[in-house]
């Protein structure tokens, strides 16, 4: 009886294939910030940001009288429509997904869904901060035309400390929008919820303090957006930060915690 040696088939080494090695979390990044542009929808909120600023440097220029000409002026004019659009940014990176069904393509690309959502609040705040410098920088601009043209000397009143707490406080902003994308998954349920929580709970908050003492006390600890909002006066306390963080972490790191946990777990179709 003789053996017959069966040659290997064409191409075959008879040597398992190395393993692709996993995609780069730099080019997960670079697909999600080009996905910010792609759309219609995404390309004019990102425009708006520039938009709202030149409008909000020409209404101070209009409108504000000789002193009140500042740099700090024309900063917290630019900062309001910020600290608005930055958190729809952040809510549609999250909720396209599943709104627009792209979450099946994604999540089978890349399957460590951990991954594509890392990457995409990396693009949410890298976006943020440069949004953040380019009004600083439109508003530098109104405020050199500003003075120039009235005549007074140009006031420089916001040093780089203040204008670092701006950012932070805007960050925190977005981040919270980031965190209702998570757990909500619907761009429409989202975006009403971070007005809710942006407008409705701070009126209640301020009504509770001004008529009961005892809230008065416990809302610095409790109430994000007044801790928040302290970042804007342009100086923190220990005390001041140690309210940001223990408010933030009820009402940022938790809700983001068990909203991270669900979304590793939800069923896209």
């Amino acid at each position: 009886m003789t053996t017959t040696t069966l040659a290997p088939a064409a191409g075959r080494t008879g040597t398992p294939k190395p393993a692709p090695s996993p995609i780069p979390l730099s080019r997960i990044t670079a697909v999600e910030l080009r996905k910010s542009f792609d759309t219609r929808s995404g390309f004019w909120l990102l425009a708006s940001i520039g938009i709202t600023a030149v409008l909000a440097t020409g209404a101070v220029l209009l409108w504000a009288p000789d002193s009140e000409l500042t740099y700090d002026t024309f900063a917290a004019a630019i900062g309001f429509p910020m600290a608005v659009i930055l958190p729809m940014i952040a809510v549609l990176s999250v909720t396209s997904e599943w709104s627009q069904r792209s979450g099946l393509t994604t999540f089978t690309l890349v399957p460590h869904r951990s991954r594509v959502i890392l990457a995409k609040a990396l693009v949410a705040i890298g976006v943020g901060v440069a949004s953040m410098l380019l009004a600083f920088g439109i508003g530098a601009i109104g405020n050199i035309a500003g003075s120039a043209i009235a005549g007074v000397p140009t006031v420089w009143d916001d040093g780089f400390g203040v204008l670092g707490y701006i950012v932070l406080g805007n960050v925190l902003g977005l981040l919270v929008g980031f965190m209702l994308g998570t757990v909500i998954r619907n761009s429409a349920g989202a975006i009403v919820a971070y007005f809710v929580y942006s407008f409705v709970l701070p009126t209640l908050s301020m009504l509770l303090a001004n008529g009961q003492q005892w809230f008065r006390d416990l809302q610095p600890w409790i109430d994000f957006n007044f801790a928040q909002g302290q970042l804007f006066n342009g100086s923190m306390s220990g005390e001041q930060w140690a309210h940001l963080g223990v408010a933030g972490t009820i009402w940022l790191v938790a809700p983001l915690a068990v909203g991270l946990a669900m979304l590793m777990r939800s069923e896209v179709k």
